[in-house]
């Protein structure tokens, strides 16, 4: 793949530069544990998703909406019968989510210092505003990003607004992140180059159950093996 041209590297942040999905999951089984005794988890979770897919017009992606999502399905599992204590501790599992460190996957800070030298580089990201906000604050790599695009979400539309921000046509953009759905498929639509590097969890909205192949994608094992494709 011939990158060439591209002068900005965008990177997805949750599941590309450090972990999310995990703390997800962690609060996704333990919800499914409380609710146990209305119904097996795995149905809890079924329930879950549903509410949580039902919910994305009004509440968008992140913590919040999904800790909204879980007392929402709590009700409904409940018939409006849960116990005050049951919906604290689920409010008190967001609120945990909220407060977790965030620990950067290995290479991204060397990654980022040898390509900031020569382009711009850019983060492109869905969820909370105040949350994504907070996440790169305490990762301490803001300082290397020129821009931070806080997204609701991310297609092709979405894309095309944040190149006209930068002024940067497709051929020069390329997209470095996790998921084939937001990430990748989106920004070749539209032109621009992507880098896939896959995380062994992705939550089940973002699954694609088709391989992607194109031209203009990379897909790598983990993020330092970025540089040598910037030579």
């Amino acid at each position: 793949m011939d990158l060439n041209k591209v002068r900005i590297v965008c990177f997805d942040a949750d599941d590309t530069l450090w972990a999310n999905e995990p703390y997800y999951q962690e609060a996704e089984q333990k919800f499914c544990a409380l609710l146990e005794s209305y119904l097996p988890q795995h149905t809890t979770a079924q329930e879950l998703f549903r509410t949580e897919m039902q919910n994305l017009p009004l509440y968008g992606y992140g913590i919040k909406a999904f800790t909204l999502s879980m007392i929402e399905t709590a009700l409904r599992i409940t018939d409006h019968h849960a116990p005050a204590d049951l919906v604290d501790k689920i409010i008190g599992y967001g609120k945990v989510m909220l407060d977790q460190p965030i620990e950067l996957f290995p290479g991204v800070t060397t990654v980022l210092q040898q390509l900031s030298h020569r382009y711009r580089l850019v983060i492109a990201t869905k969820g909370d505003l105040l949350d994504q906000e907070r996440k790169l604050k305490k990762s301490g790599i803001a300082a290397f990003f020129h821009h931070v695009e806080i997204m609701s979400d991310k297609k092709d539309s979405d894309y095309h607004k944040l190149l006209g921000h930068l002024d940067c046509r497709p051929e020069q953009f390329v997209m470095v992140g996790n998921s084939l759905k937001s990430d990748i498929m989106p920004v070749l639509a539209i032109g621009g180059y992507a880098i896939h590097i896959p995380y062994h969890m992705t939550w089940a909205h973002e699954v694609i159950q088709d391989p992607v192949e194109h031209e203009r994608m990379l897909t790598l094992e983990s993020i330092d093996q970025i540089i040598q494709y910037f030579q």
